[in-house]
């Protein structure tokens, strides 16, 4: 998404109880795989639940560039018709990834290995991000690549044409970049190997094992190692993909928040490497309850009971970072009406997302009344019964930002401002009246 549109100022007003259900889109992250796995099979890959967001969007016109082809059928049901493992074709014209670090980093790795010239470009805010914690270990494979200074957008990336296999310890935790290079080495000889001082979601893993890809994970004394055998002609499969655990973060944090509230958000998926939001809050006393558990899509998902009560301050381990990474904005949201404070530990990585997201979370909360403390790698939220509101929040061009923000003025006794709501439709188009079928204040 460009963003080159006009902003779109929002404001968040005090609102009474919520209520109803939150039916919440599908997972971003498992939408984004689904339709890249889909393109690298052999024949038709079904895909219902996907998310429609603009970063998905981009996703799939970048399969479509890439030689398969993606049809949409209805809301979230989309067939893919893939080209195979070393199939892509060069595309007619630079893939354009918008707003999506998840897509572009992803779709690098895919393309990786296969012997194309791919030239990557996105919007002002993910042409900032830094890509070199990619493209280094896609380097290794074989793969030319030439970058704008700092490694940043626009990328051009020439595939490998003899591509080697490669053993990588990831420098940080990032599903990302693991992933990058697990699509990288299907196309690879032999066993391409990732190792991990912390395991990091797992969809990937989970799902080119569900194509027919030959993977395994074993806790080592070096760390988390995954090993991937390359070359597999990847089986097509129906995919049914979860509601997003971040996305329904937004409706629970307002729940928790707004006194009386008590809503109901179904099929979340509680994949363990993705659920160190969840924790936290049942540490912090929140009244959730997860009903109907069961298994979707290769994923853990239950509905979410979710009610107004109480909440305490929490020290959240710097060793929980990775399973919640997207979710600190909004947590630093509840951590403001939580009594005592709230100490996250491991966020440093929040510094280089769609924007810095520990700085804008820490300035905008300071200018609605709320006492916060940030280092490189921490944030310190001292919570109070009462938070003033009253502020204006710049969001960066960053979709969480924005509903973070947005759902914080739902509680403050003064509204709350955010500069642009626009790039919330990267990963949340319908998160404005969804929130207000549930009561909120939004305008």
């Amino acid at each position: 998404m460009s963003h080159s549109a006009d902003p779109r100022p929002m404001t968040a007003r005090r609102t009474g109880p919520l209520s109803g259900e939150a039916l919440v889109p599908g997972d971003k992250s498992i939408s984004h795989r689904a339709l890249i796995l889909g393109a690298m099979a052999v024949g038709e890959t079904r895909i219902t639940g996907l998310l429609e967001g603009q970063d998905v969007l981009d996703t799939a016109s970048a399969m479509r560039a890439l030689g398969a082809q993606v049809t949409q059928h209805g809301p979230g049901d989309w067939s893919v018709h893939g080209v195979g493992v070393g199939g892509f074709s060069s595309p007619a014209e630079v893939i354009d990834c918008g707003n999506s670090g998840t897509g572009v980093r992803l779709i690098m790795g895919a393309v990786a290995t296969t012997p194309i010239s791919v030239t990557f470009t996105g919007d002002a805010s993910l042409s900032r991000r830094p890509m070199a914690r990619v493209t280094d270990p896609l380097s290794q494979f074989g793969t030319q690549i030439t970058a704008r200074e700092g490694g940043r957008l626009p990328i051009t990336i020439q595939g490998a044409a003899d591509p080697v296999p490669v053993t990588y310890r990831t420098p940080v935790a990032s599903a990302q970049i693991k992933s990058a290079i697990l699509l990288a080495g299907l196309n690879a000889p032999g066993d391409t190997v990732v190792i991990e001082s912390e395991p990091t979601r797992d969809h990937s893993e989970r799902m080119l094992a569900g194509f027919g890809a030959q993977i395994r994970t074993e806790t080592t004394p070096d760390g988390h190692k995954i090993t991937l055998t390359g070359r597999p002609e990847l089986r097509p499969q129906p995919v049914a993909v979860p509601r997003d655990p971040s996305s329904a973060a937004f409706p629970v944090a307002a729940a928790l928040i707004v006194p009386g509230s008590e809503i109901r958000v179904p099929g979340v998926s509680r994949n363990p490497t993705r659920d160190g939001l969840y924790v936290t809050l049942l540490e912090m006393g929140a009244d959730i309850t997860f009903e109907n558990p069961r298994e979707e899509g290769g994923e853990p998902v239950a509905d979410l009971l979710v009610r107004h009560g109480p909440l305490k301050g929490v020290t959240v381990p710097a060793d929980r970072a990775a399973s919640m990474i997207d979710e600190f904005p909004i947590l630093s949201v509840i951590a403001a009406f939580a009594e005592g404070t709230t100490v996250m530990n491991g966020v440093a990585e929040l510094r280089v997302k769609e924007s810095d997201r520990i700085d804008a979370m820490a300035v905008g909360l300071r200018a609605n009344g709320v006492t916060v403390e940030d280092t490189r790698d921490t944030m310190t939220v001292h919570g109070a019964a009462q938070v003033a509101g009253g502020g204006h929040a710049v969001t960066h061009l960053d979709h969480r930002i924005a509903m973070s923000f947005l759902i914080l003025g739902l509680a403050t006794q003064q509204p709350v401002t955010i500069d642009d709501a626009g790039p919330i439709t990267t990963s949340f188009p319908d998160f404005v009246p969804l929130m207000t079928r549930l009561g909120a204040t939004l305008d």
